[in-house]
């Protein structure tokens, strides 16, 4: 138990994030739309953190992987706790859209450097379970949080919420603030970031991708399935209300029973993490989650639409889960900061593309017919994926209990 004390630190000041994100998540549109009274206003928010992706990903990786990472995490919540705190004291659109702006700039420099600390905090025997439970504390937050965001909204309104949301990045920043340096005998570098340095960040990335081209195939498959069922997740109100005619109670029944059922999938995923291989999780995880897409927007009813999303949410752990640990063991930690990030910057333009080619489709052919075909394609390529994982010579990527990538 000694060896998950720091882990589960970890995951605490994580999981409250995630909670309080949720919470915020449902004030700010409320909040959002109260000051507007514009839908458009609203869908602005959703552009704001590809458009933060593409602006600080071209060099966030150079940072990550010459600081020390438990400080930049503390630093990046501090900062990003604060701003939000200044949200509900703002009465300008366009005033909360720059704090918005800066806050997930800020916030692209977490997700990597998060990647980088838990493989090097978490040995590798352990990795799959610790993403497992990752990503049942994102699934509880996201099935939690919109219940609790829905009392204090009707309790005590969207500031408070707002500024709960501001607290719980605070509380995040003293958990990680407790754990060990994982990069005490590394030199944190003093130089400025210049143009020469990121050409040959870039290059770093780009020879590694050339040597691990193996790794690449599978990596690419895998994306490109979540992103597909990202692009249709920007669908997923419009058929519930105008395909399948529910009400808004009966949307918010099918979200939280996603939840349900996502977190399920996360507890089991827990307990079977010593018995199911890394290729079920990511392989067969991905293919049931692109599936489970496919039967929603094939449905008509309300059950089967449930029941498709409980299927896609429970698979969907497994898939996460998979790809978490996948990534953690293949690629190297020195330059995983800056893999991750040039990486998160070209997905955000494809799911930027993938999403704006979906709804320009919708347009002219009907809404059902496009998103079927589009979780179609999501189905070939998770196929294409599970076929290349049990190749034979992909085995040395798949590898639990050594770290072939930093050897």
């Amino acid at each position: 138990m000694k060896v998950w004390r720091n882990p589960l630190l970890l995951l605490s000041g994580i999981g409250v994030s995630y909670l309080g994100n949720w919470i915020y998540l449902i004030a700010l549109n409320l909040s959002i739309l109260k000051l507007t009274g514009s839908a458009a206003a609203v869908a602005g928010l959703y552009v704001i953190r590809p458009i933060a992706i593409l602006i600080t990903n071209t060099w966030s990786g150079s940072v990550i992987d010459r600081i020390n990472k438990r400080r930049l995490m503390v630093f990046i919540d501090v900062v990003r706790g604060v701003l939000v705190a200044v949200i509900p004291f703002i009465s300008s659109l366009w005033v909360i859209y720059v704090l918005l702006l800066l806050i997930n700039m800020a916030g692209a420099f977490f997700g990597p450097s998060a990647s980088v600390y838990i493989t090097k905090l978490v040995p590798p025997e352990n990795r799959k379970r610790f993403n497992s439970i990752m990503s049942m504390t994102s699934s509880g937050a996201f099935l939690l949080g919109p219940a609790v965001a829905g009392v204090l909204i009707m309790k005590v309104g969207t500031d408070l919420c707002i500024i709960i949301n501001a607290i719980s990045f605070l509380v995040c920043a003293f958990f990680i603030y407790l754990l060990p340096n994982v990069d005490e005998s590394s030199q944190e570098a003093r130089d400025r970031i210049t143009w020469k340095m990121l050409m040959s960040d870039w290059r770093i990335v780009r020879d590694f991708s050339k040597k691990a081209k193996a790794f690449i195939s599978i990596y690419i498959l895998f994306q490109t399935a979540m992103l597909i069922g990202f692009a249709l997740d920007s669908q997923e109100v419009t058929f519930i209300k105008q395909h399948l005619q529910l009400s808004d109670g009966d949307y918010g029944l099918i979200t939280s029973l996603t939840g349900a059922g996502t977190l399920l999938g996360g507890f089991i995923a827990i307990l079977a993490a010593r018995k199911i291989s890394l290729r079920f999780y990511l392989g067969v995880g991905m293919l049931f989650t692109s599936v489970g897409y496919a039967a929603f927007y094939a449905s008509s009813t309300f059950l089967i639409a449930t029941l498709s999303f409980m299927f896609l949410g429970f698979f969907m752990s497994f898939a996460n889960s998979g790809y978490a640990t996948f990534f953690q063991n293949n690629v190297p930690v020195e330059i995983m900061g800056r893999f991750g990030s040039v990486a998160d910057m070209l997905q955000a333009v494809i799911q930027i593309g993938f999403t704006l080619l979906l709804g320009a489709l919708i347009e002219g052919i009907s809404l059902q017919m496009v998103c079927f075909l589009f979780a179609g394609v999501g189905v070939i390529v998770s196929t294409i994926l599970i076929v290349s994982i049990f190749m034979p010579a992909k085995s040395v990527y798949f590898r639990e209990t050594v770290n072939i990538s930093n050897s």
